[in-house]
């Protein structure tokens, strides 16, 4: 009976830890991805607390705060680091939102959520796959999971609108880099003025072939051109990105600078950056 007892034990050990041991987050493209970077304020009421190259944004309100995107699953320790830097509390995270469901975006997102008992938010396209834990992405999926699954807790259309305090942002659904990729666009206010930010997941392409040949994702084609044109239209004072590279975050502020935030004004950049990712999705349509 007692061999009964243990060998009980020892499978109900195997089946909860079986979809930890299930995880394997691909590794890294850049050792910039998990390299510190002092947070700053970068408009009104709104932080960046990100690593070197993968943009994390903290939204602070008088009733809680909201965190765009968590880098790689060994980001939290610097993501709460930074935002007690800044001088708030992790605890007050409220919502969870993401600009696109790959791992080192939402690395950290299911043991954050835990944490900070925060909602999840996400666009409702990319909601399967935050789910599996990116098993069923077009590029990263496979059989094991390429982040911790996340149980989204309200999965949000195009335009749809997220409020927290006196914030509101509109969810802008951008397909292409992943099925439910998306941005934000929101007004911030600081002592001088009123700010329109749109924080835009690039329709960068990580495929190498041509888009058709994505069996698992019979409409990229088109949901690419679908986006590249929507982007175009967009109005906004600051512009920021997913990843700091595809802003130019690091030319425009450097560790230590003061707050500006008219270095993040930058329509010509903006254009300059959907010019080459046109080029790039025409030569692989």
């Amino acid at each position: 009976m007692k061999k009964l007892y243990v060998a009980i034990a020892l499978l109900f050990l195997l089946n909860i830890s079986s979809p930890a041991q299930q995880v394997k987050e691909p590794k890294a493209f850049s050792e910039e991805w998990s390299k510190p970077y002092p947070p700053f304020r970068i408009v009104g009421n709104l932080y960046y607390v990100g690593t070197y190259d993968l943009a994390c944004y903290l939204i602070t309100t008088q009733q809680g705060h909201i965190l765009i995107n968590t880098g790689l699953a060994n980001s939290e320790s610097q993501i709460e680091s930074n935002v007690k830097k800044l001088g708030f509390r992790f605890s007050d995270i409220k919502i969870l939102l993401t600009t696109q469901a790959h791992f080192d975006h939402v690395g950290a997102m299911a043991s954050i959520k835990k944490k900070t008992q925060a909602k999840m938010m996400v666009d409702e396209k990319d909601a399967s796959t935050l789910k599996d834990g990116g098993r069923s992405d077009y590029f990263f999926g496979g059989d094991a999971s390429a982040f911790e699954p996340i149980e989204p807790d309200r999965l949000l259309k195009d335009r749809e609108i997220i409020s927290l305090g006196d914030m509101q942002l509109t969810l802008l659904h951008h397909p292409g880099h992943t099925k439910g990729s998306c941005s934000f666009l929101f007004i911030v206010k600081d002592d001088q003025k009123s700010y329109q930010v749109l924080i835009v997941n690039m329709p960068s392409i990580i495929v190498d072939g041509k888009l058709s040949e994505v069996t698992k994702y019979p409409e990229m084609s088109s949901d690419y051109a679908y986006t590249l044109k929507a982007m175009k239209g967009i109005s906004f004072d600051v512009w920021l990105a997913s990843h700091t590279s595809q802003f130019n975050m690091h030319l425009k502020h450097k560790s230590g600078d003061g707050y500006n935030p008219k270095v993040f004004i930058d329509r010509k950049g903006y254009d300059q950056a959907l010019a080459e990712l046109q080029k790039d999705y025409h030569s692989k349509k």
